[in-house]
């Protein structure tokens, strides 16, 4: 069980300040051989913000963001990193910023906790910094950690790094609501105190916005709409929440097995 853990924070008044894109996407066209995913999505990542994707199940999100780091082909559209052209590899994304965290726990599960922190740039210590927990754990084989705790070993390795820009597809896949809010509390702390931009691919609306700044709605591939986090629920609710089977669990459930 955790303790001492935070719980979900809103979204700090400071990271809506007008700033230049990081990260955006403009006009971007993908998909996979000659089958198109995504048609023509604008979306756009500040420093010291987050940005949650939303979308029911095959509107495009992870394709979304892969095609924005370059992991598959990109057939038409830009993507720029600092308001120039992006590199068109994740490789070269990587060196220059930007981290992404894919849907599936990326740990290597026969190492140490300690030792999958010391394959990230950021080193052990700075991990740590972000979640403490980990620190009796860091003798522990990673496969044989909670799905919560594995997946805040994957956070923490990225948020060590210092990245520019983070990019993170479904957080929340298969873990009760105290780990959750967890995770969101240490991506917001990273946005408010380290200025890291985040687009956050998220199924846990509700959560997603209460520290989230603004959001993008994608349906069928296409953007479907977007506004600030404030206020953003209600339509949300009519266009999207009501065709989700998601069920958010109520603040009664929130003490559950963070695994």
């Amino acid at each position: 069980m955790l303790s001492n853990s935070p719980s979900v924070v809103p979204a700090s008044s400071s990271s809506t300040m007008v700033r230049e894109p990081v990260f955006r996407l403009v006009d971007l066209t993908a998909g996979y051989g000659d089958l198109t995913a995504v048609r023509s999505i604008s979306l756009e990542l500040r420093a010291g913000e987050i940005v949650a994707l939303f979308g029911p199940n095959g509107a495009g999100k992870t394709t979304t963001l892969l095609a924005s780091i370059g992991a598959i082909p990109r057939m038409s559209g830009q993507v720029m990193w600092h308001e120039r052209p992006a590199p068109s590899s994740p490789h070269r994304l990587a060196r220059q910023g930007l981290t992404f965290v894919a849907e599936d726990r990326s740990v290597v599960t026969a190492l140490s906790t300690r030792d999958n922190l010391r394959l990230g740039r950021g080193g052990v210590d700075a991990a740590l910094a972000y979640f403490p927990e980990l620190e009796r754990l860091l003798g522990r084989r990673a496969g044989l950690l909670s799905g919560g705790e594995q997946q805040m070993l994957t956070l923490a390795r990225a948020l060590a790094a210092r990245p520019t820009a983070l990019l993170i597809d479904e957080l929340s896949l298969g873990l009760a609501p105290l780990v959750v809010n967890r995770l969101l509390a240490a991506l917001r702390a990273a946005a408010d105190d380290q200025g890291v931009a985040v687009l956050l691919v998220e199924q846990q609306a509700r959560r997603a916005l209460a520290v989230s700044d603004r959001w993008y709605l994608l349906r069928n591939g296409q953007i479907a709409g977007t506004g600030d986090s404030d206020g953003g629920i209600d339509y949300l609710e009519a266009s999207y929440l009501a065709d989700m089977t998601e069920t958010v669990p109520s603040r009664a459930s929130d003490g559950g097995d963070p695994s």
